[in-house]
């Protein structure tokens, strides 16, 4: 039953912030052409799109490997069985949400490759979604982890190294 769960809170993740999100960015644009893109354009949202997918999948795996748990804990609902280790190095180093920075700067290039003030609403809005869902998030993570996570706070940025 673990494994099921896991295996849907990977899918629900994927699913949800790789196709969804940026469908109904493409739906709020007014269904533009894909393609052409002008070639710069092109290459400034594959770079960050890549970049964003990259940070947030090696998050996932590094939570997995070396923290026994999973990322999926949607505004206080276990999703997924959570890590039994509070995460500070590895991506998390840099960033105390590094999955959620990636998806950031993957939907920065959905946005970029859009290039619509409607896609950008509607990343906005899922901006101000996701910092609830994140103050949510490191509430647990103080009543869990208490001083350790406290002290991590001061070290590392809710999403940026500083």
């Amino acid at each position: 039953m673990k494994t099921l769960k896991e295996i849907f809170g990977y899918v629900l993740g994927g699913v949800l912030f790789v196709a969804l999100i940026p469908s109904i960015m493409w739906f709020a644009s007014g269904q533009p052409d894909i393609f052409p893109i002008e070639t710069v354009r092109l290459i400034i949202a594959i770079v960050l799109a890549a970049a964003g997918l990259f940070t947030s999948v090696w998050s996932i795996v590094y939570m997995r490997c070396k923290g026994n748990g999973n990322p999926m804990d949607a505004f206080g609902h276990e999703v997924a069985p959570r890590t039994v280790h509070l995460m500070t190095d590895g991506p998390y180093r840099l960033s105390r949400n590094p999955m959620l920075t990636g998806t950031f700067v993957y939907l920065s290039g959905v946005c970029v490759w859009l290039w619509t003030w409607q896609s950008v609403a509607v990343f906005v809005i899922f901006i101000a979604i996701m910092l609830i869902q994140v103050r949510t998030e490191e509430k647990r993570l103080r009543r869990d982890f208490g001083d350790e996570y406290e002290n991590y706070c001061r070290r590392t940025g809710r999403f940026l190294p500083f």
